[in-house]
């Protein structure tokens, strides 16, 4: 089983669309970030987590050859614009995809994308089934349920679901805030891949410091920053980082 990071970059991607790198050198490839995406792999199924508006550049690099279901964390556009690039996934398996959303999630994507849920005509029907994003879930890995579960934590003025698979590995992309009451579940695990906007305080996302502040909190065996603004140069952050702490990159591949 893996998981991989499809891609770490922070709403507008590094570069921007204008070219800016900002802090980051152009000439490391691990500065070249696309939106944030994730899969896990399993021997038996492909599992999405959120659709990135790069997610067909991703999916590509990665020849991901069939998705069978998505999970979303929440409502902004760097992690649901890309929805439509599952349409080839519909025509190869001949059947909706499941995609599992909270409320508020829900609610944005049949207003903003109701084309993709909704049956207008024999040549456009739906291409995607809208399921409750449930506390947990599971996938099938080697004919064996592997649990998945999801974390409700608060992310600026919305909230957005973290997901732990395998009690091993916890993805939080977006984040402002984790309750205390759900800290056990995310102590000593194997892997924690936790929001990292910037250097200075952001209202709707973990800097440095209080990255580093989780981490110690959590003891997890290692860490990945994901999430990078055009701030952090990869190697430049990565020497400011205690030995298992990391940067992400695009395509980092974690072997479960």
């Amino acid at each position: 089983m893996q998981f991989i990071i499809l891609g770490c970059g922070s709403s507008m991607g590094v570069p921007r669309p204008d070219g800016f790198f900002g802090n980051c050198d152009p000439n490391n490839k691990k500065n070249f970030r696309t939106r944030c995406s994730a899969l896990i792999k399993t021997t038996d199924e492909n599992i999405l987590i959120d659709t990135s508006p790069d997610l067909r550049q991703q999916l590509l690099r990665h020849k991901i050859k069939r998705i069978n279901k998505v999970l979303y964390s929440h409502m902004h556009g760097d992690q649901t614009h890309g929805i439509n690039d599952l349409r080839p996934f519909f025509i190869n398996r001949k059947k909706p995809i499941d995609i599992y959303a909270d409320q508020s999630t829900s609610k944005y994507l049949k207003n903003s994308f109701s084309y993709c849920f909704d049956k207008f005509s024999k040549e456009y029907p739906a291409t995607l089934k809208l399921n409750k994003l449930s506390k947990n879930l599971h996938v099938i890995n080697n004919k064996k349920k592997i649990k998945i579960k999801s974390i409700l934590v608060e992310h600026g003025n919305v909230k957005s679901n973290c997901f732990i698979i395998d009690n091993k590995i916890a993805y939080i992309s977006d984040v402002s805030k984790i309750y205390n009451k759900d800290f056990k579940y995310f102590k000593n695990i194997n892997y924690l891949i936790i929001d990292c906007l910037w250097y200075r305080f952001h209202p709707s996302h973990f800097n440095l410091a209080k990255s580093m502040e989780m981490i110690e909190i959590f003891k997890p065996k290692h860490s990945i920053l994901t999430n990078l603004h055009t701030d952090l140069d990869y190697k430049i952050l990565k020497k400011k980082l205690p030995r298992n702490v990391v940067p992400a990159y695009d395509g980092l591949t974690i072997n479960l």
